[in-house]
């Protein structure tokens, strides 16, 4: 295995949180009292770029109504559901901040694993994974079947892909911006390389 040498860094500027959304309607508002109750705890300038991607319920008009209240928080509108992984990319890139945090909006990632992530990105890693240490509250087909998907892409298509890991990441802005420069139109971006603290 290749070995790098870390350069620590001081606690970000700004730090971009980016959530794309589908559906998310019902979780909204718990969604916001959840961010709005955390995002004090970020000891620096702070964004929130919510994503949606499509979402035919009352979604929309509700994360536009919370951006009016709240000029931390921004609204990315994609014209119909271009799916998750897009979301997610558009989202990473109108991110500005020197450490950009991609993660659900149906809070299945834990807020509070934030502060181990920026902690590890001032150690000096590019890429912190949030990895999961149980599924509670998911069916068994669920849990099947995305324990064969992690095992299945790691073994035949992506050999770094670290399991259990979905999207809940850090990622540095320069980190980002060479993610910016490749220009694949059916991204994964759960293949790049880097760190992981556990949920």
């Amino acid at each position: 295995m290749t070995q790098h040498l870390l350069e620590p860094r001081p606690y970000p500027t700004k730090v971009s949180l980016v959530l794309p959304i589908y559906n998310e309607g019902p979780v909204a508002s718990i969604l916001k009292k959840a961010l709005v109750d955390f995002l004090p705890e970020i000891r620096s300038e702070v964004e929130v770029i919510l994503v949606n991607d499509g979402s035919f319920d009352d979604s929309l008009a509700q994360i536009v109504g919370w951006s009016r209240e709240d000029s931390r928080i921004r609204v990315l509108h994609l014209s119909r559901n271009f799916g998750h992984q897009a979301a997610a990319t558009a989202g990473l890139d109108f991110a500005s901040g020197d450490a950009v945090i991609l993660m659900d909006a149906d809070l299945q990632d834990p807020l509070r694993v934030v502060h181990e992530m920026i902690a590890k990105y001032q150690e000096g890693y590019d890429v912190v994974y949030g990895q999961r240490a149980s599924r509670s509250g998911e069916s068994r087909f669920k849990l099947l079947t995305a324990w064969a998907f992690y095992r299945f892409m790691k073994k035949f298509i992506h050999p770094d892909l670290p399991v259990d890991t979905g999207d809940f990441r850090l990622m540095s802005k320069e980190c980002l911006q060479a993610l910016r420069q490749l220009k694949e139109t059916h991204r994964f971006l759960r293949s790049e390389p880097g760190t992981w603290v556990t949920e």
